[in-house]
């Protein structure tokens, strides 16, 4: 399968290392870029690129506004970039669309681009727009996210405010809330409960482990790509290698 590929980002490195990613791989036929959201709409709409490397934080027109204006039944397969925006990669996520956190890595953009193949060689445009129309309907109308959670203890309920809470642990269908010295079992799945929670403030390190970003002190890097994480309070926690790509764009600037 021979791909005409689009790269749309205001950054001229970023895009010169995009570039540089796509022409190592021989079934990659031609690389179009546009610098801005206007340019890459009529790229799109004129040169109607198989697959489109789609910069999310764009100034005057964003990358969901880019797809706004071609339309999702116009639009082709497309990856979105972006840097530190948990919420929109909680959005890619729900909906199953790809991204690349910036900064990219070459094995993390040959996992994209291999998937984007195996989607363009199997699955309907149809489903694909009904994705991207799914993503767009997600930003539209941002979730309410929890505040506080009521915790039961000894014929007692206890508020907690999440912004209180430093990091939470998985305990079977139970989660560990860790405050401070205290500690507050609640009766629910760290999957629930990482739905609820605003993803700017808690982030997923481990399948048991989730802390608050703002208790982070410090990430030293481990083994295998892993980190181990510090809190201002002095608890270390171990990352997942699942999840190192999130806690490696965390602690990146975002310029």
């Amino acid at each position: 399968m021979l791909l005409t590929t689009l790269i749309v980002d205001d950054e001229p490195l970023a895009r010169e290392g995009l570039r540089m990613l796509l022409a190592q791989d021989p079934e990659v036929s031609a690389i179009h870029e546009a610098r801005d959201g206007r340019e890459a709409v009529t790229a799109i709409l004129n040169a109607r690129p198989d697959l489109v490397f789609l910069d999310v934080q764009m100034p005057e027109m964003d990358g969901f506004s880019v797809v706004r204006e071609v339309g999702a039944q116009r639009m082709p397969a497309v990856v979105f970039v972006t840097a530190h925006d948990r919420y929109a990669i909680q959005a890619f996520e729900i909906n199953a669309i790809d991204y690349l956190l910036k900064p990219v890595t070459g094995e993390r953009f040959a996992q994209a681009l291999e998937r984007a193949k195996a989607r363009l060689s199997s699955r309907p445009p149809d489903e694909a727009s009904r994705q991207i129309i799914g993503l767009l309907e997600t930003m539209a109308s941002p979730r309410r996210y929890l505040k506080r959670l009521a915790v039961r203890s000894a014929g007692k309920t206890l508020f907690v405010d999440v912004e209180d809470v430093d990091w939470i642990e998985a305990a079977e269908n139970y989660v560990q809330l860790h405050t401070g010295r205290a500690g507050h079992l609640l009766h629910v799945t760290m999957n629930t409960l990482e739905k609820s929670l605003d993803p700017e403030i808690f982030l997923r390190i481990h399948r048991s482990v989730m802390v608050n970003v703002k208790r982070i002190r410090e990430l030293q890097p481990a083994l295998h790509g892993e980190y181990v994480v510090t809190l201002q309070n002095g608890v270390r926690l171990q990352s997942g290698r699942m999840y190192n790509e999130k806690l490696r764009a965390l602690s990146a600037n975002p310029f």
